[in-house]
């Protein structure tokens, strides 16, 4: 059955999260900041919108990607924030990677005005978004879930329910702080074995079997040309941000704060990716934490 969504954030996960949508018959009415991000899903059969608020009149359904806390407060709270736009009953899929506490206030304020909001931050990087197999974490009521689930399941293939608002979040950025710690654990070894001789592609072999093993030696090699496919074979272009992955990071140490929990490692990866971005590479995918421990020569 087809419905009217309007959909917000249309970058390297929103754009093809958007067109998967168009795939299953969908009517999109989609906002973005960048006109090329926008005039892509046009030729794909989406209508642009003017404003945030113009992408969601008469929509059954909102889905927002944004990059930060604050883009996801700016746009829906205040007098004229998006809130005021969206028809009470309307279910809302707020797909952001934010701090917790934003969620959930955000959250409670959509529900003062009877719009029901679930969060639900994705993993699978931009190879999942455009396959369609990103795996959701949702925050939110059983019955918003419910609901929303048809149409996440033409978006991901693997849907989490963390519990209330705010919840899928926190089990997001504990994720993403694991997965900037073993990045950063899996470029430093390479470049150890490197240092001492081994080949990467049969180091990067090795530990894929054995007990090491992990996601990036897996799907996503920091190492140019161990994978064809991985950003670091692409002069680390696309994919996952150092940027991005810091500000996960940080999401986390605010978490750890808050919680008055102790995650050293976390803080340490922090600091790693905080020095990489300052080198100039805080658009890079985030696999480019290599370069931190291994200069190429020539």
């Amino acid at each position: 059955m087809s419905s009217t969504i309007g959909f917000i954030g249309l970058g390297h996960m929103g754009g093809p999260m958007a067109q998967n949508l168009l795939k299953a018959g969908h009517t999109l009415q989609v906002f973005d900041l960048v006109p090329q991000a926008l005039q892509t899903l046009v030729q794909a059969g989406a209508k642009a919108a003017a404003t945030a608020a113009e992408a969601v009149a008469g929509a059954d359904l909102v889905v927002t990607m944004l990059p930060a806390s604050r883009h996801v407060e700016g746009l829906y709270l205040g007098e004229s924030g998006l809130l005021t736009a969206i028809a009470k009953g309307t279910l809302v899929l707020e797909c952001s990677t934010i701090a917790p506490e934003s969620a959930r206030k955000v959250s409670a304020a959509a529900a003062q005005r009877g719009i029901r909001m679930i969060d639900a931050p994705v993993s699978g990087g931009t190879g999942g978004a455009i396959a369609g197999t990103l795996t959701f974490i949702v925050g939110g009521a059983d019955d918003d879930l419910e609901a929303a689930r048809p149409y996440l399941e033409k978006m991901g293939k693997n849907i989490f329910h963390a519990g209330d608002a705010g919840a899928g979040q926190v089990a997001k950025i504990c994720n993403n702080m694991l997965l900037g710690i073993l990045m950063a654990g899996t470029a430093e070894a390479l470049a150890l074995g490197v240092a001492n001789g081994l080949d990467p592609k049969t180091l990067s072999d090795i530990i894929a079997k054995s007990s090491g093993r992990n996601w990036a030696t897996e799907l996503y090699n920091p190492w140019p040309g161990v994978m064809e496919q991985a950003p670091a074979s692409k002069d680390y272009a696309g994919g996952f941000g150092v940027d991005l992955m810091l500000k996960d990071l940080g999401l986390a140490a605010e978490a750890s704060m808050q919680a008055r929990a102790t995650t050293p490692l976390g803080e340490l990866a922090r600091n790693l990716y905080a020095l990489h971005s300052t080198q100039g590479h805080g658009k890079l995918d985030f696999s480019s934490i290599l370069k931190l421990y291994h200069q190429p020569h020539g």
